[in-house]
């Protein structure tokens, strides 16, 4: 009988003349097998996507190379997708035995991939289309198993070795074109050179990637640098986003692609100097961040994704933590943690990006701070929104104003109006004004009326509603877009006294910080706020202030006015340039007015700002006196009306 170990040498014998076998076969009818590949990947290319695929020709290189010439892929009636004129690689036999597919080695000379987009057509469409028979619907994906192996076999699909020649990424898109030539790309011993031109209708630039890739232990460090001077400037983005966007240097570092149990593990950190950005949305002026870093580790679970809260993102000196997760184990819900640890708050002022806070250049503060926001989103459970923001001061004082000095408005200036970059005419804002209205003399029921469209709890609040945010948090992600704010009135305030009306990101965070300073540092009290805020708001075409508004509309002083009258004028804040649309063509209110100013009667009814008595004149009409009659279109002698738009009692204002 055979011994234990006379069986196991006989077992790896019998394997060995196995494989002998089946290298032999390989080798005796891999061309035929070769030839039948490309014929199945020719067939469905043209059944499956309506494309010609073609190798003129195809050899084997010993063992594991392969040799292609002229492989050529167009899509029907289109532009060529890609053309490769000479193709050389080799396999790991040992992973294509397992059923994985790992390049070893890979030379490529003189080719192109283009994507041509002409109209609404593109000749990459049909590679875009989705096989709803086999996608799986109800299927949960695991996010941590998912990923890795996406990563694993794209990962595999970059050699150890690799030499490229001339190889091009084109893109036009109807006459947006933009054409990345790789004029060389190196991947020796881990180190990886290129040298890339890059050519479109309005830059010329040559690029350079080098430094270490490790394909097989998942571990890259390479720098994208200019070989040029001057800094790298983004291809196609101006023509097609009208966003201008260059950096000097980027150096992407991965350190680990690691799975362990159910989650995946990412790490690494991505740094980029003196990125400048210019974008009409973002601000008016370039925007420059000389230094950002972000380290980062992403964390992907059978049921989440998320950047981990160890992560740390640096801009300038500017340093924070944040936290993003996607989960969908029971619910859908969306959660953005950010923690800022103690620092210097004028640290904080000299990091803010060049161009995007220009109203706080040249402000100087003392103290420290720290930071921390906390929001939560459940797609399914939408009244449980988490909206939490605390910031925590240690003497933080400002020490000086930089171009917005909020102490402005506790003595007299000039305000002028900026609309679409144009300067209106100057209103002085002061005693010396004949218009000017101090609080005192403007109406109880004008205030009480504006109090309640615009901020029912001004004189409580510091500047900003939690429950208020909460709201326009929820309704901008049901409808996907930003259909609601939540604007204060010191916001407005903000607004239209130091920034200008542009719709932009820089405005926007500009006003958010300048509140808060306001605010928080007791600079103007809440009674002088308001009443600058009356007299500079606008209340109609090239009207400012409650003084002329006054008089614009009723001939009369500020403290004259009814109850109706000031119901009129606070319902109009949101869109004083349109209040014409709110009357008919006998001088009437139409119906969706009168049916605003009901439901702004009932809520200063039921919070008690209004008693019986005052409303003993509320059924008289409106009677529009002043210059604004001549913009209010009547009934003409011929019977034709004149057709106007109106306003819904939700675009009016939000209660």
């Amino acid at each position: 009988m055979r011994t234990g170990k006379q069986k196991i040498i006989l077992a790896v014998k019998i394997l060995f003349v196995l494989f002998a076998i089946m290298i032999i076969a390989f080798y005796i009818f891999r061309d035929a097998v070769l030839q039948q590949t490309i014929a199945k990947v020719s067939h469905e290319m043209e059944v499956d996507y309506n494309s010609t695929f073609s190798i003129k020709k195809a050899s084997f290189d010993g063992l594991s190379g392969l040799n292609l010439t002229e492989i050529i892929l167009v899509p029907k009636n289109a532009d060529t997708l890609f053309k490769i004129q000479k193709l050389k690689t080799s396999v790991n036999l040992w992973k294509l035995i397992t059923g994985d597919l790992q390049l070893g080695t890979l030379e490529m000379q003189n080719g192109f991939v283009q994507l041509v987009k002409k109209g609404k057509s593109g000749n990459y469409d049909a590679f875009l289309k989705k096989d709803n028979q086999t996608e799986i619907r109800d299927e949960k994906r695991n996010y941590a198993q998912f990923a890795y192996r996406i990563i694993s076999k794209a990962l595999n699909l970059v050699p150890t070795d690799m030499i490229l020649d001339n190889l091009s990424f084109r893109l036009d898109d109807n006459g947006k074109k933009a054409t990345i030539n790789f004029q060389k790309l190196r991947l020796v011993n881990k180190q990886l050179e290129t040298s890339i031109k890059v050519q479109t209708n309005t830059i010329s630039q040559r690029w350079k990637i080098k430094g270490f890739a490790d394909p097989r232990n998942k571990k890259v460090d390479i720098r994208f640098v200019n070989i040029d001077t001057g800094a790298i400037q983004m291809p196609y983005l101006d023509e097609r986003f009208n966003l201008k966007s260059s950096f000097d240097s980027i150096r992407l570092n991965i350190q680990n692609i690691d799975k362990d149990g159910d989650e995946l593990h990412i790490d690494g950190f991505i740094a980029i100097a003196n990125l400048k950005i210019n974008h009409p949305k973002i601000a008016s002026k370039d925007v420059l961040l000389k230094s950002a870093k972000f380290d980062y580790r992403f964390l992907l679970g059978s049921d989440f994704i998320s950047i981990d809260s160890s992560s740390t993102v640096q801009l300038n000196k500017i340093k924070f933590h944040p936290y993003l997760a996607y989960e969908n184990e029971k619910d859908t819900i969306y959660k953005l943690k950010v923690t800022i640890p103690k620092m210097k708050a004028q640290d904080f002022i000299t990091s803010l990006p060049d161009g995007l806070f220009t109203h706080f250049q040249g402000m100087e503060a003392t103290g420290t701070f720290d930071y921390k926001l906390d929001f939560a989103f459940n797609q399914n459970k939408t009244n449980q929104l988490v909206f939490d923001s605390k910031l925590k001061k240690e003497n933080l004082k400002i020490t000086k104003y930089g171009e917005a000095n909020l102490n402005k408005l506790n003595g007299e200036f000039v305000y002028r109006a900026l609309i679409k970059n144009v300067l209106q005419r100057p209103v002085l804002v002061g005693s010396a004004n004949p218009n000017y209205t101090p609080l005192d003399q403007i109406s109880p029921y004008l205030r009480k009326s504006v109090l309640t469209t615009e901020d029912p709890s001004f004189f409580s609040h510091r500047g900003f509603i939690s429950e208020a945010f909460k709201q326009s948090i929820v309704k901008n992600i049901r409808t996907k877009k930003f259909s609601r704010g939540a604007s204060t009135i010191s916001m407005q305030l903000v607004k239209n006294a130091f920034l200008s009306r542009e719709k932009t990101v820089s405005r926007k965070l500009e006003e958010i910080l300048l509140v808060y300073i306001l605010e928080n540092n007791r600079i103007v009290s809440k009674e002088r706020m308001l009443e600058v805020y009356f007299n500079i708001i606008e209340w109609g075409p090239n009207v400012y202030g409650i003084g002329e508004a006054s008089q614009f509309y009723f001939q009369k002083t500020p403290l004259e006015l009814s109850l109706n009258e000031c119901l009129y004028l606070a319902r109009i804040i949101p869109s004083p340039k349109k209040f014409m649309y709110q009357f008919n063509d006998q001088g009437m209110l139409k119906d969706f007015a009168v049916k605003q100013e009901s439901f702004l009667t009932n809520i200063m009814f039921r919070r008690g700002l209004l008693t019986p008595e005052d409303t003993i004149y509320k059924s008289l009409p409106i009677l529009i006196s002043g210059p604004a009659k001549s913009f209010i279109k009547f009934k003409v002698q011929d019977s034709t009306l004149i057709k106007v738009d109106s306003l819904s009692i939700e675009e009016e204002f939000d209660l």
